[in-house]
């Protein structure tokens, strides 16, 4: 398997290098979708998108026992060298090309799954909103386990080293709207001003208390009020929110404090104050035997002492939203270590490629390995793991 994936690393890099040229934002990934068919079809492997949206559906196999193996496509949107731009700067194009390897890597190896194994390429993650789309669309109903990727920053795993599971915590931003009285700067006591409610409303953030061994933040990323006129108390206001969580259950009790502070601050200035909640991002359950999998495929792949426990992070990923979905699916996502520095979503990240070709390795053998415990013993070539190494 490993000479395989290494005999196959120019045409990886092709494909990283295309992938990464022609960056996508979020729900308009139409020519990545094309050039992920493509490739797919190529191998042999079914190919479905959608005519509502952009995605693709690889699948190779049959029967009721499905593993899928799941990549997000979207870039984001950043200024990088002065000018504004559609960015790989989160590593999707690094995952899209482990996913794509892994396809490749079975065909070239001949293996055939003893159930159906399916490849979901997947939009719009940076909007939170992708993975909703694909449990509308229902390709997850019929999934066992459901694996992902992502790459980590050197600050959490190293180079040659991997995690698991990633424990993203839960994500939510909410926009708010402050409707005052206007009134002359010289008289104030005939104006309600929006700018001081909306200070109130970060004074009185830091006053909502949750369990202090849960790892919580809510703060103001934005507020804007009055115009060109420094005279004028100004009576309209808008504002977001960003708020973040470890667990599913500290983030609804950071909305129920919110939802306290704006009533009492309205009623306390006589301000009327909406709130418009924006996609929340479910935090991090992977399934145990997910993870095991998935550790033993890294143990197998790296060594046992390049095996970390699983990593907690304050950033968010839509990927959970399949497992709080879909309780009854297996779910859990390998965190690669490729010294990604300075960081995710910084306009010049880099990261060492070569780790790309140990992910594409530990994804297929927990992949095999995931068949070959639940599913009856056959020619699924999983001895080809400790054979051809």
């Amino acid at each position: 398997m490993r000479e395989m994936i290494h005999a196959m690393k120019e045409e990886l890099w092709e494909i990283f290098d295309h992938l990464h040229r022609h960056p996508e934002v979020s729900w308009e990934e139409w020519k990545t979708t094309e050039f992920i068919k493509q490739q797919l079809i190529q191998e042999g492997y079914r190919a479905n998108t959608f005519s509502d949206c952009p995605g693709v559906i690889g699948e190779i196999g049959s029967g009721p026992f499905t593993v899928g193996l799941r990549s997000d496509m979207d870039a984001l949107w950043q200024e990088v060298n002065g000018a504004w731009q559609a960015n790989h700067a989160c590593g999707h194009d690094a995952h899209m090309t482990m996913v794509l390897g892994v396809a490749k890597l079975f065909n070239r190896i001949g293996y055939k799954p003893p159930g159906t194994l399916r490849f979901l390429f997947q939009p719009a993650e940076e909007k939170g909103t992708g993975a909703l789309k694909f449990l509308e669309k229902g390709v997850i109903d019929d999934i066992d386990f459901l694996y992902g990727v992502h790459l980590r920053p050197i600050q959490e795993v190293k180079s040659g080293y991997a995690v698991p599971a990633i424990l993203h915590g839960a994500a939510q931003c909410i926009d708010g709207e402050i409707k005052g009285v206007a009134a002359h700067a010289a008289r104030p006591h005939l104006g309600v001003n929006v700018i001081e409610v909306g200070s109130a409303i970060v004074q009185e953030l830091s006053k909502i208390h949750i369990d202090p061994q849960v790892p919580a933040s809510i703060k103001m990323t934005r507020f804007h009020a009055g115009e060109k006129n420094a005279n004028i108390i100004p009576d309209h206001a808008e504002f977001s929110l960003d708020l973040r969580a470890q667990t599913n259950e500290a983030m609804e009790q950071l909305v129920e404090g919110l939802n306290h502070v704006v009533k009492g601050i309205a009623s306390i200035y006589d301000a009327d104050i909406q709130l418009r909640s924006g996609v929340r991002i479910a935090a991090a359950r992977p399934h145990p035997q997910a993870q095991q999998l998935m550790e033993r495929a890294i143990v197998a792949t790296l060594g046992e002492e390049k095996c970390l426990p699983p990593v907690v992070t304050s950033g968010g990923e839509d990927f959970h939203f399949y497992s709080l979905m879909k309780p009854q699916l297996k779910t859990t996502m390998l965190g690669l270590g490729c010294d990604l520095k300075p960081g995710l979503h910084h306009p010049q990240m880099t990261f060492r490629r070569e780790d790309l070709l140990s992910g594409i390795e530990i994804l297929a053998r927990v992949i095999m390995e995931t068949f070959e415990h639940f599913t009856p013993r056959g020619e699924t070539e999983s001895a080809y793991l400790t054979t051809k190494n």
